[in-house]
């Protein structure tokens, strides 16, 4: 077996056999790992069980998982901009911002539960950006801040109808690294 590091799906770590469920990026022993290529045919089967899960509306409000294969976001929510109009100011999205937002809202939709979260959620987030000279599974420290990435996040996912207003997250656990395979890690649980 090759020295690399690999997520495990539904699995057992490669490190020290700990069962795994989804996008597994981190175990408890320390082990953290990014997508390898090879998992292709175990991600697609993972999405797959999701998405029909979804389709058949059965899915309990429980929980949702899923992962976006993208290159995340750097324009956030924050970088809104103001003109004077008629000596009134008036704020607008750049393009940038606005193609940030349909980018994202488009990956988002093939998750969107068959019900609105209703009551209380957490939120689960992993940003996985592109590693460049970093480590895979290094922490990022570095601009973009979370509080601003996680608001874009949960702007696009009240508009894509996972719950009815994004007040309902009440508990959120955000990171973000560096990794050889980009995209955004979502888990929303009921609490």
């Amino acid at each position: 077996m090759e020295n690399k590091m690999r997520v495990f799906l539904d699995q057992e770590c490669p490190r020290c056999g700990n069962g795994g469920m989804g996008m597994t990026l981190r175990c408890s022993c320390g082990w953290t790992g990014g997508i390898d290529l090879v998992d292709q045919a175990a991600i697609l089967d993972f999405w797959e069980r999701h998405k029909a899960r979804n389709e058949k509306k059965k899915v309990i409000q429980m929980g949702l998982e899923f992962f976006l294969p993208m290159n995340p976001p750097t324009v956030t929510h924050q970088e809104k901009q103001v003109r004077v109009v008629n000596g009134k100011p008036r704020f607008y999205e750049p393009q940038e911002l606005k193609n940030a937002r349909a980018i994202l809202y488009d990956h988002l939709c093939r998750w969107k539960p068959a019900e609105p979260f209703s009551g209380g959620v957490r939120l689960i987030c992993k940003w996985l950006f592109p590693r460049g000279r970093h480590s895979d599974g290094e922490y990022r420290i570095t601009k973009p801040d979370t509080d601003n990435l996680q608001k874009l996040l949960k702007d696009c996912m009240t508009q894509a109808g996972f719950w009815k207003d994004d007040a309902q997250v009440c508990s959120e656990i955000v990171e973000k690294f560096w990794a050889e395979h980009p995209g955004i890690y979502v888990k929303v649980e009921t609490v």
